[in-house]
């Protein structure tokens, strides 16, 4: 069993990603390893902010590990909220009041186009390498659907037209973003082999 450290608080993230997982991959959030901060994440791009995430975990622990950072980048809005995406409406991180704004900035807008794009920083042997997904789609007008999180009852994937929030989780990660990347992540930790952990 391969175990390594995911950066997050965020366990619907967790979740989302140990679906994905063989059978002999073990993540752990930071929680269930026992470290009780928040990371910053301070800089203008997802990479920066993904590797802020690693780095910091990997300087207080000397373990495997990764980061990722998540934006929703609209077309109409110059790629807005992007890298400010869980904070849009504010420090407090309410998504109720991000897809508020998302949806009154879109007014009047003549496309609705969106992509969200993942960066993941994995930090392994204390080297880092990077992977990124994209789910392009749409923000559609009114909320649909219960399940996910976040954005995801206004964001249809294209070849869908279902929102995220009106999927099981196995169906939204046959399109999402995280699941590209961190598929990516999982084909490069399988090529490394068990010599890498």
């Amino acid at each position: 069993m391969h175990t390594i450290i995911f950066a997050t608080n965020n366990h619907h993230k967790a979740d989302e990603i140990r679906a994905m997982l063989p059978a002999d991959f073990k993540i752990i959030t930071l929680k269930d390893a026992g470290i009780n901060i928040d990371i910053p994440e301070p800089h203008h791009t997802l990479e920066e902010n993904a590797a802020e995430k690693s780095v910091t975990i990997y300087k207080l622990t000397g373990l495997d590990c990764f980061g990722e950072d998540t934006g929703l980048e609209v077309e109409a809005l110059n790629g807005e909220p992007g890298v400010k995406s869980a904070r849009y409406a504010g420090e407090q991180r309410d998504f109720s009041h991000n897809i508020l704004k998302l949806l009154k900035n879109l007014e009047g807008k003549s496309t609705r186009k969106a992509r969200f794009r993942t960066v993941v920083s994995l930090m392994l042997g204390g080297k880092e390498y990077r992977f990124e997904g994209v789910c392009n789609g749409s923000i559609i007008e009114t909320h649909r659907g219960t399940a996910g999180f976040g954005y995801d009852p206004v964001f249809v994937p294209e070849n869908d037209n279902r929102t995220f929030a009106e999927m099981t989780l196995e169906e939204k990660n046959r399109y999402s973003h995280r699941s590209k990347a961190v598929n990516q992540l999982i084909t490069f930790l399988l090529t490394k082999g068990n010599s890498a952990f």
